[in-house]
């Protein structure tokens, strides 16, 4: 800030008036103009070292793995690696989908617990449908129908109803679990076609063509979130819902498409889960933890501490690793929640600290 001093002349003042007026000026700077300077700078170097950390934190476990786990690096085991992080990161971005829209407090904002389950229920589907005696035209049609479903009865609650997200996907999943119980009759039912083979075979490089569907599909959705009105008015009803309908935009209509998007990756993810495994699996309500700990985590792999589809591609990728590092070293698996259950309080926890801050 700059002051313009006048040029007419100034009576003296005594040593005691000019100390007072300095030691004013001294406080007008440090109450008003370094506030302003600082706090910014400060929470871009929080920022800028919650990223840095996590980016190190990745490295770190990947070294560790790659010298204490047998068989880390091989071809096969990165391709094993990939196939994995390729389900759980469709259905995270699925959950990032729904997190934006509806804010990232998981208590009163955006929130899918249904995912893991959608995907079971959708993957019996495929399965069942390919048991049948009909194509995979119709299997995929079923098994997206199925997702969109699912994700149609978790919009109409919230923005219908106005059910709190978290209340009606709980509730949802406990249905859609049972409903596969019921299809699937607690059993896995196969399913063997050309193009589930097609699905689990080699790409070039000698990864899985899961891992190219995985970077297909996080493009295709980064570009619409990250890169078109559409997206920023998604974030826009997310961050400032008030200020979204004040604007005009219509806030429960975004709101339900995030998670008519959801449903369709949990259908999707039912596909893949179907070519990975060769059939359904009784076991989909396991991966819900690790899809929430993606989608949370994605957060702190952004510029700003966000939820956005590469960071939660990068994520998807972290968690991978960690799950088989553990796999190959034969940690519990009981540990291994523990440890995602950890992740999910730091992230929660390293966000609202800093958007505290931000607020003050």
């Amino acid at each position: 800030m700059s002051v313009e001093i006048p040029s007419f002349p100034v009576p003296p003042a005594s040593t005691s008036q000019t100390a007072g007026a300095e030691s004013g000026y001294e406080r007008w700077q440090t109450t008003d103009a370094d506030p302003q300077t600082t706090r910014p700078a400060r929470r871009s170097l929080a920022m800028l070292a919650v990223r840095a950390g996590a980016f190190a934190i990745f490295l770190g476990v990947f070294l560790i793995f790659a010298v204490t786990a047998p068989y880390f690096l091989t071809i096969g085991n990165i391709g094993n690696v990939l196939g994995q992080s390729a389900i759980t990161g469709v259905l995270a971005i699925g959950l990032t989908l729904v997190i934006i829209a509806g804010g990232s407090n998981v208590v009163t904002g955006g929130i899918d617990l249904s995912l893991a389950a959608n995907m079971g229920l959708s993957a019996a589907v495929y399965a069942a449908i390919i048991q049948a005696g009909y194509g995979d035209a119709v299997a995929v049609a079923g098994a997206l129908a199925t997702g969109l479903a699912i994700g149609a009865v978790n919009a109409a609650a919230v923005t219908l109803a106005g059910i709190v997200p978290l209340l009606v996907t709980l509730a949802v999943m406990n249905v859609v679990a049972g409903l596969e119980l019921v299809l699937t009759q607690n059993t896995v039912i196969p399913a063997a076609t050309d193009f589930l083979a097609a699905l689990s075979a080699s790409g070039p490089l000698g990864l899985p063509v899961l891992a190219y569907i995985l970077v297909g599909f996080t493009l295709s959705v980064a570009v619409i979130v990250q890169a078109t009105p559409l997206g920023l008015r998604l974030y826009a009803v997310g961050a400032f819902p008030e200020a979204a309908r004040a604007a005009g935009l219509p806030v429960k209509t975004f709101i339900g498409g995030s998670f008519l998007a959801s449903g369709l990756s949990g259908g999707i993810a039912g596909i893949l889960s179907v070519s990975y495994l060769s059939g359904s699996t009784t076991g989909a309500g396991d991966m819900l933890l690790p899809v929430v700990v993606t989608a949370l985590l994605g957060s702190v792999f952004s510029n700003r501490l966000i939820p956005t589809v590469t960071g939660t591609l990068l994520s998807a990728l972290f968690v991978g690793v960690l799950i088989n590092g553990f796999q190959l070293l034969n940690i519990p698996s009981t540990l291994v929640s523990g440890v995602q259950g950890l992740l999910i309080l730091l992230v929660v926890s390293a966000t609202t600290l800093l958007g505290r801050k931000e607020a003050a």
